[in-house]
């Protein structure tokens, strides 16, 4: 990828934020832009996505993409998508952040739309604790000792991981379906059989077929688990290709399939994280102030709320989303969504 003359990479003092009128200016252009992708225009996914340019900062193994909008010196949120989704899940969340005066930070995970590993040597590690280091060292690179941390999927384990290991970097956590931290032990461990089945595809991930199914049809697999994860959420095909072209990540299929072969012990991770995974083994308490949250018509696979409201310590809520809501929820109910980050804020 070539980077064009705007492309920002934040690795020295001399950061660029947006100033304090940001926050209507991104809202303009969100609103624009979702116009013109309801109307057919196209998006390269790697210049500007609607709601704000793409910034950079090489951050550990990563130069990671972001989007910031929202005053440089408002209270930092970093927020976080999932699997298959990209940080389109929160194309309406970050400019209501930004309108109430908060640093909305949305960066691509590893192996997502233009993030990129800084050496071609780097083992293509999907493993929980890698991920949750990558946003710790984003924050460093950024300059942001804390943080309210808000995610789904990939991004809430990333999110709950960092609450439970680095307290002091999060202010607070907003995690759709809850406390979602695992290990390799407890992936090896069967479940009653309705149960399995809903996790077909990380069974299929474990063959040699189902990598090559995955690299050729990522497009049509991502839609396959849109559709089942929310089947209320009636999104067109603009608004899935708008974060469809962030699976075009050459490491994309490296990271993912090695992610759920590593959950069951299929793969093995950097033992530089060894230390990391053996504090997560033992399921550590959150103590920060949380609000976790599900919708109502969650179709992937999720733990019941009375399952995991006993980890955590401090102020603490759960939330159901009503009227049809699926498992990308900051995207299918975004209102709601902003609202819990606010919330947990005060706390």
């Amino acid at each position: 990828m070539t980077d064009s003359p705007s492309d920002q990479v934040v690795n020295t003092p001399r950061r660029r934020f947006f100033g304090a009128a940001a926050a209507a200016i991104a809202i303009a252009q969100w609103g624009m832009a979702k116009s013109a992708a309801a109307a057919g225009a196209p998006s390269n996914g790697n210049s500007s996505i609607p709601f704000g340019p793409i910034k950079y900062a090489e951050a550990g193994d990563l130069r990671t993409a972001y989007v910031e909008t929202g005053p440089a010196n408002g209270p930092a949120v970093v927020l976080l998508h999932g699997w298959p989704y990209d940080i389109n899940s929160f194309a309406e969340v970050a400019p209501l952040l930004a309108a109430k005066g908060y640093r909305a930070i949305v960066p691509y995970l590893r192996g997502y739309g233009p993030t990129r590993f800084l050496s071609g040597n780097t083992f293509r590690n999907g493993q929980p604790a890698a991920m949750a280091t990558d946003i710790v060292s984003l924050m460093d690179a950024l300059k942001i000792e804390k943080a309210v941390l808000g995610g789904f999927d990939w991004g809430a384990r990333t999110a709950d991981i960092i609450a439970a290991l680095w307290p002091e970097r999060c202010q607070g956590l907003v995690s759709v379906s809850g406390y979602l931290i695992g290990s390799q032990e407890a992936g090896k461990k069967p479940l009653p059989p309705s149960a399995e089945l809903s996790w077909w595809y990380q069974f299929y991930f474990a063959t040699d077929r189902g990598r090559e199914g995955y690299a050729e049809n990522r497009r049509a697999f991502a839609k396959l688990i849109w559709q089942l994860a929310s089947p209320q959420w009636k999104f067109d095909d603009a608004t899935f290709e708008r974060s469809a072209v962030a699976f075009d990540n050459p490491d994309h299929v490296d990271i993912v399939i090695h992610n759920y072969r590593w959950r069951l012990g299929l793969a093995k991770g950097d033992p530089k994280f060894d230390a990391l995974e053996a504090k997560l083994a033992a399921a550590p308490v959150i103590s920060v102030p949380t609000i976790t949250m599900e919708g109502d018509a969650n179709g992937a696979p999720h733990p019941e709320p009375s399952a995991y409201a006993g980890k955590f310590s401090g102020p603490y809520a759960h939330r159901l989303v009503s009227g049809g809501v699926g498992h990308n929820l900051p995207q299918e109910a975004p209102h709601d969504f902003f609202n819990a980050i606010v919330d947990v804020h005060k706390s």
